[in-house]
């Protein structure tokens, strides 16, 4: 067992071990923060004097000199009432942090004319200054509004806090504001916390937490989770979001949900192989984003479910099955659709396997 571990081990046996650490609120110079890159919030940025801000908005400073003097190429500069896009223009990424900006910027127009309710949180590294948990995009915007040479009010932690990711996704989890791909990255790197902290229980002896349990824990209703579980069950999923899709989770999930038994139906499949979720995976992007990347398979052929009795294959090999009562309407089937096919013979062989098990 590994030190993390044990620390796991040893904080979990207290009674709320998710939620424990203390903290204080504290005024702290903005120069002292940092962001976390590892966050679904962070924007690849550089933080300017409020001078060389000012400079700027004066048009005596260009873009081009904050650029060389800051290494901002492929970034965002953000200062006092600055803020500028120095991603490559027209670019996905450019896009990306182009809505992150537009938000930035609302947000700190509101921030320079009334108080903030929830202030970032925060907690102290070795090197003296402070790293952001929660609050990115309220930290950039306060920047823009107050700059960078200001100082301002963080909820403060007496230490690094344990589950840092779980922390993230709580509130990650209860703000509508925020978009979908924040939120799925989020889950995934808080659950993957859960998963550091299950193995550190059953290397103690201990029972690993049940799925109630986590949902408590990441602060979500069981129905919540069970959404957050089928959206990540496919990385094209999180693509598509993090491309700017904008589907609400309940229809992507029904996509999801319909994909896969679709695939089941057709292939005759119980469960899905690796190769089975890769194909579901790029299936389920085309549907969401429109964008046809699914790839064609090497051959087109057509499969029964395994017949499992001679009488059942006797009256395949003698019968007009375009006659047998199976629940297919032969009428309907698109014989130009491959996928239309390998369904009905798949319902076809079902109805004889268990036709004749009963017979």
């Amino acid at each position: 067992m590994n030190k993390m571990e044990k620390i796991f081990v040893s904080v979990v046996n207290n009674q709320d071990p998710l939620h424990s650490e203390s903290f204080e609120y504290q005024s702290v110079f903005l120069s002292k923060v940092r962001p976390d890159p590892t966050n679904g919030r962070f924007l690849p940025s550089v933080f300017i004097s409020d001078e060389d801000a000012r400079l700027f908005i004066e048009k005596r400073l260009s873009k081009r000199q904050l650029v060389d003097k800051y290494e901002a190429e492929e970034r965002v500069i953000i200062g006092k009432s600055c803020i500028i896009n120095c991603m490559k223009y027209g670019s996905q990424e450019w896009s990306k942090a182009q809505k992150s900006v537009d938000t930035i910027i609302e947000l700190g127009d509101n921030i320079a004319v009334c108080e903030m309710i929830q202030v970032p949180t925060i907690y102290p590294l070795d090197s003296g200054d402070f790293q952001i948990l929660t609050g990115h995009r309220r930290f950039f915007a306060l920047v823009y509004a107050k700059g960078y040479d200001s100082y301002e009010q963080f909820k403060v932690y007496d230490r690094k806090p344990l589950f840092t990711k779980v922390k993230q996704f709580q509130e990650n989890a209860s703000r509508e504001d925020l978009p979908q791909y924040g939120k799925l990255q989020a889950f995934q790197n808080a659950l993957s916390e859960i998963e550091a902290l299950n193995k550190a229980r059953k290397g103690a002896g201990q029972r690993a937490l049940t799925i109630k349990e986590v949902a408590a824990n990441l602060g979500i209703s069981m129905g919540a989770y069970d959404n957050y579980n089928v959206l990540t069950r496919y990385p094209s999923v999180v693509k598509a979001y993090e491309e700017g899709n904008s589907l609400s989770f309940r229809k992507a999930k029904k996509i999801v949900i319909t994909i896969e038994s679709e695939f089941k139906l057709a292939e005759g499949r119980k469960a899905l192989n690796a190769i089975d979720k890769q194909t579901v995976s790029e299936t389920i992007y085309a549907r969401m984003t429109g964008k046809n990347q699914v790839r064609k398979p090497a051959t087109d052929m057509y499969k029964l479910e395994p017949i499992r009795s001679a009488k059942a294959l006797k009256m395949l090999l003698t019968s007009d099955v375009t006659q047998i009562d199976c629940g297919v309407n032969w009428q309907t089937v698109d014989w130009e659709d491959h996928a239309s096919i390998s369904s009905a013979l798949v319902q076809l062989s079902q109805y004889l396997n268990q036709d004749q098990s009963q017979g």
